[in-house]
This record gives structure tokens, sequence and C-alpha cells, in this order.
């Protein structure tokens, strides 16, 4: 199986930050995630149940980030990606997190982190 289920432009709100005036206000994330996934079953069944459904990964993953504060965007990739492996059973994930405005007014930053083994 080498088939992927992606999600793109997660955006949203959270309490993140090393700042004292981060750490007081909400600011946007956006997430975009690549997880392994076997759809040759879902489309043969074309059953939710056979899929990894994205609507539940999408509203877990809101729960979760809104619901949080981090000061770091890599301790709350990494949380994300832990929970979506464990509690959806997803063996290999690529997520990437962006703070946009981190540095400066039109500058993006963030991570793109890997878990698990990619099935070939």
């Amino acid at each position: 199986m080498s088939d992927i289920v992606f999600i793109r432009g997660l955006r949203l709100d959270t309490r993140i930050g090393i700042h004292d005036w981060e750490k007081q206000t909400t600011r946007p994330v956006i997430l975009d995630l690549e997880m392994a996934s076997d759809v040759a079953r879902a489309a043969a069944s074309d059953r939710i149940a056979d899929a990894l459904d994205y609507d539940a990964v999408t509203r877990r993953l809101t729960e979760v980030v809104t619901n949080n504060r981090h000061e770091l965007v890599e301790t709350l990739a990494e949380q994300c990606a832990a929970l979506l492996m464990r509690e959806f059973g997803i063996p290999w994930l690529r997520l990437s997190l962006n703070k946009p405005g981190a540095v400066g007014e039109g500058v993006d930053v963030g991570v793109v982190i890997e878990r698990g083994v990619r099935p070939s």
C-alpha cells in the first residue's frame, strides 16, 4: 500500500509562542497532512468505515489545537502526529505546521515532520 490521503490548508486558531504577547492572544496555524491509508479497500466497498475519515481527523485536530497552548511549533507538530497515529491507526504521516507572520508580516515559519514507516 502506498496510498495517501491528504488534508491541506487546515487553518486553526490557537495560543502558540514564546513571547508574552503571544501567550495572551490566539493566532492562526496552518496544517498540511499526508497520511498513509489503504484507499483501494475503501474504493471497493464505498464505505466510510473502510476509509481514513478526513472529516474525523480534521475535527480531532481542531479540538486539540484550539483547546491547548504551546510555546513551540515543534511541540504542537509532534503532539498532533502522535495523536493521529495512535487514534486513527495511521502507519506513516508527513505533517507541515506553518505559523504565518511569526517573524514579520508576510513571513511564514514552521516545521515539516515525518513519523512512522511509509508503506511501499
